[in-house]
């Protein structure tokens, strides 16, 4: 669980750790401000970080085709689709935004910085979109594309090895329709938490019998572990 900060950290630390030279350190800060921070300080001198986010986003799509495109010569474009997807969607972007750190750094208003749970995974993954757009405006393609290289990239070799990449729901489906001619079902039996981060545990049955359980900050992300690890001990991973 990602904890609340009483103070925020200087955005010039955050640069020294990940390594990057800004040269107009305004930018740095304004990809961690949130909306809602803007909107509790109407008199500040920074604007938020969505048209950087909108900027970010772009960057990393081409970055990321472009490595997959070279390091993968003989997937098919679905299945490099497939990896991208993986590798730039919520979760994995979260994950690594929280490990450099970002959530230290995040201008918040109070009500954000409440919420741990699912929005501020999403608001971590827009920031770390937004912080590749500030390096791309400061410092070019090259910096942005070296940034992503050194943090994300890594993350790629393990979303192929236990097949992230695939929609793991439609996968078991359609294995244990082909096995064993039976649709499976996810079923809700525990919800706990409060509202703002919620955590659902999710069974996956075949027939009345329970494969495997998930957990989650919602009743997808719980019923995507499920299939995972339903995949897992059925050994249709591979």
């Amino acid at each position: 669980m990602l904890k609340n900060k009483s103070t925020v950290k200087p955005v010039e630390d955050f640069a020294k750790k990940i390594g990057v030279s800004f040269k107009d350190v305004a930018i740095l800060r304004q990809a961690f401000t949130h909306r809602s921070y803007i909107n509790e300080h109407r008199g500040s001198d920074i604007g938020h970080n969505e048209r950087l986010e909108f900027l970010g986003d772009a960057v990393l799509e081409l970055v990321v085709t472009d490595y997959l495109y070279r390091q993968y010569p003989n997937k098919t474009e679905g299945e490099m689709t497939a990896y991208r997807a993986a590798l730039v969607n919520t979760n994995t972007l979260s994950e690594v935004a929280h490990e450099i750190g970002i959530n230290d750094y995040l201008l918040l208003s109070k009500g954000e910085k409440k919420d741990v749970g699912r929005a501020r995974n999403i608001i971590l993954a827009d920031t770390f979109e937004a912080l590749i757009g500030a390096i791309y405006i400061d410092l070019g393609y090259s910096e942005a594309q070296k940034f992503i290289a050194q943090f994300l990239f890594p993350k790629t070799k393990d979303i192929i090895a236990k097949n992230l990449w695939q929609d793991s729901k439609s996968f078991f489906q359609e294995r244990a329709q082909e096995e064993l001619g039976l649709t499976p079902t996810y079923i809700v039996v525990n919800e706990q938490g409060p509202d703002h981060n919620k955590r659902f545990t999710v069974g996956l049955y075949i027939g009345d019998d329970l494969v495997a359980t998930g957990v989650g900050h919602s009743k997808q992300e719980a019923e995507q572990k499920a299939a995972q690890i339903g995949l897992t001990k059925k050994g249709w991973s591979n």
